[in-house]
C-alpha cells in the first residue's frame, strides 16, 4: 500500500506548484490564464537542457523559474499594453512557446537518464527515488507556501489581490494595474516553470507535449482543494490547493 500512497504524495506534491501558479491567476487575479501550458514544459525544456549541460540541479531550476516569468511577462504586455483579452494572450503565448521549447530542447523530448538531477542528491543517503521525490516535494510545497503566505501580507501582494477583486476601486487608489496584473502573471508562471523543471526531473525526460492539459490539473486541484477543505482565509486558501493537488 505504502508503495502507491508514496508516489502519489510525492507527484502531488510537486504538480502543487503547478496548482498554486493556477490559484493566483484564477482566483487572486480572476484571470483564466492559458500560458501555464506552454510555461509548464518550458520549465522542463530550460531545466533538462541545463542539466545535460553539466550545471547544477539548484541553478536548472532556478532558471526555469526564470524562463516561466519571462513567460508571464510576455502574457502580462499583451493584456495590458497590447488590450488583448487575457484569455487570448495566454493562447498565443502558449502556441509561441511551442516553437521556443523546441528550440531550445532541439528536439521533441530530451532524456535524462544517467544525468544527476535534484533528486540524485539524496543518492548518498540511502534513500530510494520515491522517498527523495517526497522529501524534495514537500519541501518545495512548503517554502513556496511560505512565500506566498509572506508576499501577498506585504503592501505590493495586497494591490495584487485588491486588482483581481475590484480593479476600479484599487485604480482609484492609485495604483497601476496594469503592474499588478503583469506582477501577478509573473509570479504565476515562475511557479509553474519551476514545477515543470521538478516534474520533469522526477519523470526523467522533458517532452514538448508534456504540458498539455496541465490548465486542467491546476484548476481541479484548486476546486478540489476549496471543496474539500475550505476557503476560510488566504492560508486556509494555499494549504486547500496543495492538498487538492495531492487529492486529484
Amino acid at each position: 500500500m505504502l508503495d502507491l500512497i508514496i508516489p502519489t504524495i510525492s507527484q502531488g506534491l510537486l504538480w502543487s506548484l503547478l496548482a498554486l501558479g493556477v490559484y493566483l491567476t484564477f482566483r487572486v487575479l480572476d484571470i483564466a490564464d492559458m500560458t501555464v501550458e506552454g510555461s509548464f514544459p518550458l520549465g522542463a525544456a530550460v531545466g533538462a537542457g541545463l542539466l545535460i549541460d553539466g550545471a547544477n540541479p539548484f541553478t536548472a531550476v532556478f532558471a526555469a523559474g526564470i524562463a516561466g516569468m519571462l513567460a508571464g511577462v510576455i502574457t502580462g504586455i499583451l493584456h495590458t499594453k497590447l488590450k488583448i483579452p487575457a484569455l487570448l494572450a495566454g493562447i498565443l503565448t502558449m502556441l509561441a512557446l511551442y516553437s521556443i521549447n523546441l528550440h531550445i530542447m532541439g528536439k521533441a523530448n530530451l532524456s535524462l537518464l544517467r544525468v544527476d538531477t535534484i533528486f540524485s542528491l539524496f543518492d548518498g543517503y540511502g534513500l530510494t527515488m520515491a522517498n527523495a521525490i517526497l522529501i524534495v516535494g514537500l519541501l518545495s510545497a512548503l517554502l513556496f507556501t511560505l512565500l506566498m503566505y509572506w508576499f501577498f501580507g506585504t503592501e505590493i501582494g495586497a494591490a495584487i489581490r485588491a486588482t483581481g477583486y475590484n480593479q476600479q476601486m484599487i485604480r482609484a487608489n492609485g495604483v497601476n494595474t496594469d503592474a499588478t496584473i503583469i506582477l501577478g502573471l509573473l509570479l504565476s508562471n515562475g511557479l509553474v516553470g519551476v514545477s515543470g523543471a521538478l516534474v520533469g526531473q522526477s519523470n526523467g525526460f522533458a517532452d514538448v507535449g508534456m504540458g498539455v492539459g496541465t490548465i486542467v490539473i491546476g484548476l481541479a486541484s484548486v476546486i478540489i482543494g476549496e471543496v474539500l477543505f475550505g476557503t476560510r482565509s488566504f492560508k486556509n486558501c494555499l494549504i486547500s490547493v496543495v492538498l487538492g493537488s495531492v487529492v486529484y
